[in-house]
């Protein structure tokens, strides 16, 4: 029953804004595709299922806005396999890695650990790979293990990362800046996440005086020298990234970390400049969002991700997202990563397929900025989905790529793709893999 009423709750909000966020936009194909996928409940190979001969179309239709032609056996990319440019930075595909912690640093330093994690992920397939957030300073490390950029040697130790995702795969490789705010000073999640930190702690900053759960440290509201001192820690940050080679550049202010702390109602209880309005908000987010785009090259793409729903009442609905977005892309942002929630511990999330993606569909198409779709995109039918429905420009998967590395590589092969490139060093497993596939398919049908 939650199903059928979620369905009939995405049907119902597409009809309701479909003239001025569809129909005024789409061309005719794609809003066809739009509408027959409203529910979310129809999906790519639904529809493959009910008019193979219309969706074949509709793919060829797509790729050729890519700027893709049919391979030599005819073959055209689906959605998710068709390359993707924004500025400089050409993806070949549209799926991205989140940034994901893995709490493996020591002092901020990347390490072996991170360097076959990222690495093996970018082999994998996937077209963009970020790092998990990047701490701009000491005190904005989420926990002991998180990686830094404060630091030349750190500098230098994503270099090496970055280095090897550049020789030895097609990936692209980018970093999210970020600092934790209130919710930092924590243990290492196997060890307690969430709990502070028994030793070795440091004090936290935030918008206002305000504790993430009641055993959480309490941080202290931010003076103007504390947000001089952390834009400053921001921009040091950029330049190192800048010198590291990153292909992109992402702003975090979502998750209830420091700059989403200012952007809630929820968390930001200031009576200064910087308190009650959206725009006071949004103040000192847009300042460090400025800085850090004075530092980094305007060749490439920079993005900030948002928590759009905190899912908590009194807090920032997906209207008011749509709000932050526009003054992103106003003050120069190139996408928006349009996540939602973790701002406060008591939210009340509501799940369910692709329970994210509403509100990438919602910023991308009322606030016309291109975006990333995250939450519960767990196998290509999803991602051919969303983005043949112009619901997002990307993808962004991240728990599927904790148990396979080479998740793009094996949708591709599920789906019969073949235009996906595989490290010339598996070249035989592909081959058993997809005779596998195959073989268990010839299987299930007797």
């Amino acid at each position: 029953m939650a199903r059928i009423q979620n369905a009939a709750r995405n049907a119902m909000e597409w009809f309701e804004v479909v003239g001025e966020r569809y129909a005024e936009h789409f061309e005719p194909e794609q809003f066809m595709y739009s509408m027959l996928t409203r529910s979310q409940r129809i999906s790519h190979e639904n529809l493959r299922l009910r008019d193979p001969v219309w969706l074949e179309g509709y793919e060829r239709w797509f790729a050729e806005r890519a700027g893709v032609q049919p391979g030599a056996n005819g073959q055209v990319p689906p959605p998710m396999f068709t390359p993707y440019s924004i500025k400089d930075l050409t993806l070949h595909n549209r799926i991205v890695m989140s940034p994901m912690a893995m709490y493996s640093a020591t002092d901020g330093l990347a390490n072996d650990f991170h360097l076959v994690h990222l690495g093996s992920r970018a082999m994998g397939g996937a077209a963009l790979i970020f790092p998990e957030m990047t701490c701009v300073s000491p005190d904005g490390r989420i926990t002991p293990g998180c990686l830094g950029i404060w630091s030349d040697e750190q500098g230098a130790a994503l270099k090496r990362l970055v280095d090897f995702v550049h020789t030895q795969t097609p990936a692209k490789i980018g970093i999210q800046l970020g600092h934790a705010g209130r919710k930092g000073s924590t243990k290492l999640a196997w060890e307690g996440i969430d709990q502070p930190v028994e030793e070795g702690g440091w004090d936290l900053i935030s918008a206002s005086a305000l504790p993430y759960k009641a055993a959480s440290h309490t941080p202290r509201a931010m003076t103007r020298e504390d947000m001089d001192r952390v834009v400053a820690d921001f921009v040091s940050a950029t330049k190192r990234a800048v010198a590291a080679g990153f292909d992109m550049l992402e702003l975090h202010a979502a998750h209830g970390y420091l700059l989403s702390s200012f952007l809630s109602p929820l968390t930001n209880k200031r009576e200064d400049e910087y308190g009650g309005s959206a725009e006071n908000r949004a103040r000192y987010p847009l300042e460090v969002f400025r800085a850090v785009k004075a530092a980094w090259p305007e060749t490439k793409p920079i993005s900030v991700r948002l928590s759009a729903h905190d899912w908590y009442e009194g807090g920032n609905t997906p209207a008011d997202a749509a709000v932050f977005a526009q003054m992103f892309k106003d003050a120069g942002a190139d996408m928006i990563d349009c996540s939602s929630g973790q701002v406060v511990s008591e939210e009340k999330p509501v799940y369910g397929r692709l329970f994210q993606t509403p509100f990438s569909d919602k910023i991308r198409n009322e606030i016309d900025v291109p975006t990333i779709a995250v939450g519960a995109i767990s196998e290509a039918d999803h991602a051919n989905s969303i983005i043949a429905a112009g619901r997002a420009d990307l993808c962004a998967v991240a728990r599927p790529h904790l148990a396979d590395p080479a998740f793009v590589l094996h949708e591709a092969a599920k789906i019969g793709f073949e235009g996906q490139q595989w490290p010339k060093q598996y070249h035989s497993g592909r081959a058993q893999y997809v005779t596998n596939l195959q073989r268990a398919a010839a299987e299930a049908k007797r």
